[in-house]
């Protein structure tokens, strides 16, 4: 490796920029799990699937998603997301019907802290 590096710049160039990017992803996954609650990044992993970020709004998910999986890419237990999609579908965030829906309320999860919307929809 050390030699294809140093006869080839470009590659050599290309492989560095690929190490730098990584090691970024995963300081950034890192600094997520330590700072943001398993609950904001359930949220957002959801919006990231249902393509929130497209000029159309999230789409329905297409494909399943075990909470097994769901809790792979959070970081966390089956039950808790369990936990969690209920309380989304509860709050009329997400809606089951063949796919996984997501609503545009979602994003409050994300940008809000969870407790001061609980206390906006209670009171």
């Amino acid at each position: 490796m050390i030699a294809a590096m140093r006869a080839e710049p470009k590659f050599s160039e290309l492989f560095m920029a690929d190490l730098l990017s990584r090691n970024s992803r995963i300081e950034e996954d890192l600094i997520d799990r330590l700072f943001n609650s398993s609950e904001k990044r359930l949220a957002r992993v959801l919006l990231l699937l249902a393509n929130f970020a497209q000029e159309r709004g999230p789409q329905p998910i297409v494909g399943k998603f075990s909470q097994e999986v769901l809790a792979e890419m959070v970081g966390t237990t089956r039950s808790r997301v369990s936990h969690f999609m209920h309380k989304f579908r509860k709050l009329g965030y997400i809606k089951y019907n063949g796919a996984l829906e997501i609503h545009n309320s979602l994003l409050n999860v994300v940008l809000y802290d969870m407790a001061d919307i609980d206390a906006k929809r209670r009171g």
